[in-house]
C-alpha cells in the first residue's frame, strides 16, 4: 500500500485528491448501509455474541468496490495475456455467467512468458480469484440485509484496440500508469517499517514517473521485430506489466489485516482474514516473477539489473543494495514491529489503518493512473464514491 503520512487530514486530502476528478450522484454513490427494517443486530453466530455492524457493513462494501475494480483490470490482463490452453485444466473464465475470452495477444504472451513461462496460466487464476472475491462479498452482504455495491456506472474508460477486445467500457486504465515499486525494497529491509515511519527506495525509478502501458494500446504493439524477436518497446509493456501485478496484490496483502483489526463481528472477522490470504498469496507469487524483468531500455524507460549490487535510484541512498534490491529475496525480511524492543520479524507491512487502511488505498491506486480518462487527463467519478465507501470503512471502531 502507497505511504500515505498519518499526520494528513483524511477530509483535507480526500479534497485536494478529488481536484482531478468530478462527483458524480447515481446508485453507488450510496454508503455502506442496511437495507430498510433491518436491524444492526443480525447475523449472530453461536459461537459469536458479537452482532456485524454498520462499521463491519462498511469494510465489506468498501472491499467488494476495490475488488470489483481489481477484477476489471485482471480481466483486462487476461483478455490479452491469459491462458487460452495450458496444461489439462480448462480456461473457464466468466463474468457474470458470460465468458471471458483469453489470450487475444499471443505475442504479448511471448513477452509475459520471459518473466515466467506459467505468466497467462497464473494470470488467468488471479482473475478468476478476484471476480470470486467481489461476488462473494456481494452475496455475503445480501446475506444480512445490507445493499450489494455495483460500480458499473463508471465503466466508461477505453479498453486496449487489440483485435479481438471487446470494446466496452472499464471502469480502469492500464495504458497509462505510473507504477510504485517501493513495495520492493519495503519487503527487503531488515531496519524500517512503513508502520513506523520508513521510507523506501523504487526499484525501478522510471516506472513511478511518467505514464507508461501495461498492456498493449494497439495491434501495433504487438508486433515482433523482423527476425522474430520481442521488440523492446513490447518487453516493456510486459515488464511493466509484471512489476504491476505485484503493486496491486501488495496492496491487498496490508489492506486486508489493517481492516480485520476494525471488525467486531467474527465471522466477518474469518472473511477477511480468509480473502487476505489469498491476496498474501498472489502478491508472493508476482514479487518472484517481477525479478525475471529483463534489463532493457524503452524511451525514457528503463529497467536496471537488479543483481548488479547497485542502487539503481540515481540519488539512491541504500547502504547496502545487494540486500535492498537481490531478485531472489522475495520472502519478508524480519524487521521492526509493534516495539523495537520485541527485535526483528518477518511480516505482511504496513498493517497500522494509518498507513494501510482504505482511503491509503484509494489514494494509491489513483496515483497509479487506474482511473485516468485519457480523453480528459482527469480521474473518472469513481474516486468519489470510491473515497466515501473508504472514508466509512476507516471510521470502523470494533466494539466490546
Amino acid at each position: 500500500m502507497k505511504k500515505l503520512g498519518s499526520s494528513v487530514n483524511r477530509g483535507t486530502n480526500r479534497r485536494a485528491f478529488l481536484t482531478n476528478g468530478m462527483v458524480v450522484a447515481g446508485a453507488a454513490t450510496m454508503g455502506a448501509t442496511l437495507l430498510p427494517g433491518t436491524s444492526v443486530a443480525f447475523g449472530r453466530e453461536e459461537d459469536d455474541h458479537a452482532p456485524i455492524t454498520n462499521g463491519d457493513i462498511a469494510i465489506l462494501t468498501f472491499l467488494s468496490a476495490l475488488e470489483q475494480v481489481e477484477a476489471d483490470l485482471w480481466i483486462q490482463y487476461a483478455e490479452l495475456g491469459g491462458a487460452t490452453n495450458q496444461g489439462l485444466s480448462t480456461i473457464d473464465l466468466e463474468l457474470n455467467g458470460k465468458k471471458i475470452v483469453t489470450g487475444l495477444a499471443p505475442n504479448y504472451i511471448t513477452a509475459l512468458e520471459v518473466l515466467d513461462g506459467d505468466m497467462p496460466q497464473y494470470i488467468a487464476d488471479n482473475t478468476d480469484d478476484e471476480i470470486s472475491h467481489h461476488r462473494f462479498l456481494n452475496n455475503y452482504l445480501a446475506s444480512k440485509g445490507a445493499r450489494p455495491i455495483d460500480l458499473s456506472e463508471f465503466a466508461t474508460l477505453p479498453p486496449s484496440r487489440v483485435s479481438g477486445v471487446p470494446q466496452t467500457g472499464r471502469l480502469t486504465n492500464l495504458k497509462q500508469l505510473t507504477v510504485d515499486t517501493t513495495w520492493w525494497t519495503r519487503y527487503r529491509s531488515e531496519t524500517a517499517n512503513p508502520d513506523f515511519g520508513g521510507i523506501f527506495e523504487n526499484a525501478v525509478p522510471d516506472l513511478a514517473k511518467g505514464k507508461h502501458p501495461a498492456i498493449p494500446v494497439d495491434d501495433g504493439d504487438v508486433i515482433l521485430n523482423s527476425d522474430g524477436s520481442i521488440p523492446n518497446h513490447l518487453q516493456a509493456i510486459a515488464n511493466t506489466a509484471g512489476f504491476h501485478f505485484a503493486f496491486i496484490e501488495q496492496g491487498g496483502s496490508s489492506l486486508y489485516p489493517a481492516l480485520a483489526q476494525k471488525v467486531t463481528n467474527l465471522e466477518v472477522l474469518r472473511v477477511l482474514l480468509s480473502i487476505g490470504g489469498s491476496e498474501i498469496m498472489h502478491f508472493q507469487t508476482w514479487h518472484d516473477k517481477a525479478g525475471n524483468a529483463t534489463n532493457i531500455t524503452d524511451g525514457d524507460l528503463s529497467f536496471p539489473n537488479l543483481n548488479s549490487g547497485l542502487d539503481p535510484n540515481p540519488k539512491g541512498t541504500s547502504v547496502n543494495p545487494a540486500d535492498d534490491f537481490q531478485t531472489n529475496l522475495i520472502m519478508p525480511e524480519p524487521t521492526l514491529f509493534l516495539n523495537a524492543k520485541l527485535g526483528p520479524v518477518s511480516i505482511i507491512r504496513p498493517t497500522s489503518t494509518a498507513q494501510g487502511g482504505a482511503v491509503a488505498s484509494v489514494v494509491s491506486f489513483a496515483d497509479d493512473g487506474l482511473f485516468l480518462d485519457p480523453a480528459t487527463n482527469k480521474n473518472t467519478g469513481i474516486v468519489d464514491v470510491l473515497m466515501r465507501l473508504a472514508e466509512e470503512a476507516d471510521e470502523a471502531r470494533r466494539s466490546l
